[in-house]
């Protein structure tokens, strides 16, 4: 069993509890969305999405002292084009509470980020303050990956669509999906590769979908490598976690759209 498996298969029980304890629209409606794929299509930069996480399953314990508001307040007055929160509790040791607390810090767009398998977590997601949810190829049948996907739109959401393959390369172009996000991580075996981006990206020919390449991002070069088939924005999660000066840390990894 990969560490995908058994990430999912707590999942399904999560979602069975939710489904008896969460009651969508309970809490109170949250401000306009903000759009991610506006802010980062007319970005001259290539945006960066900085990440909140305490831990991971690759990485065991990474910062479990970060308080989520400052972070992500600290992200934006550096530049952050987005901030993702990891919610997962057993693996990330996150939560929804992370998601709320930033929603009302920062102006820029925030990604849910989470395995999401049911409507009730978009929902989820949607209530506590989310602009941006994450859907993964490698972790739905197609046709559920389009029903959430669908699901989530509906919701005035924008939906980051991750692949690692050509294969789930395919399936998110035939969901539709407007942001592709190439994750350079593998989830089976959590190794890192930048040239995952390089090879997929390249396959991206419509010039109006928004390319987004997650993981392994440390130097200004690891950036300009993706930057030259056609990425647009990068996700950034321990590298920013470990950063002990953030402000030269966004210097090093903004560089120009070309």
């Amino acid at each position: 069993m990969t560490i995908l498996d058994e990430i999912l298969a707590e999942k399904v029980k999560e979602v069975a509890q939710l489904k008896h304890s969460y009651h969508p629209a309970s809490r109170a409606s949250v401000s306009a969305k903000r759009s991610l794929y506006d802010r980062f299509i007319q970005a001259e930069t290539v945006s960066i999405i900085a990440e909140i996480k305490r831990a991971s399953p690759s990485k065991g314990v990474i910062n479990t002292a970060v308080n989520p508001p400052e972070q992500a307040q600290e992200y934006a007055e550096n530049g952050a084009g987005a901030i993702s929160i990891l919610t997962d509790r057993p693996f990330f040791q996150g939560t929804m509470l992370d998601l709320e607390a930033v929603r009302g810090k920062v102006e820029v767009p925030i990604l849910n980020k989470d395995f999401i398998i049911d409507e009730i977590q978009i929902d989820r997601a949607k209530d506590y303050g989310a602009d941006v949810i994450l859907l993964i190829a490698a972790a739905l049948p197609k046709k559920r990956l389009d029903a959430l996907y669908q699901y989530a739109k509906a919701k005035d959401l924008d939906v980051l669509l991750e692949v690692h393959n050509e294969e789930e390369l395919k399936t998110a172009k035939s969901v539709g999906a407007e942001i592709i996000g190439i994750n350079n991580r593998d989830l089976k075996t959590f190794e890192v590769d930048i040239g995952v981006t390089e090879h997929l990206a390249s396959q991206i020919k419509n010039p109006e979908t928004l390319i987004i390449s997650e993981s392994g991002f440390r130097h200004r070069a690891d950036v300009e490598r993706v930057r030259q088939h056609g990425v647009k924005g990068i996700l950034v999660g321990e590298t920013m976690m470990r950063s002990g000066n953030l402000a030269q840390t966004f210097s090093d990894l903004r560089v120009p759209q070309l």
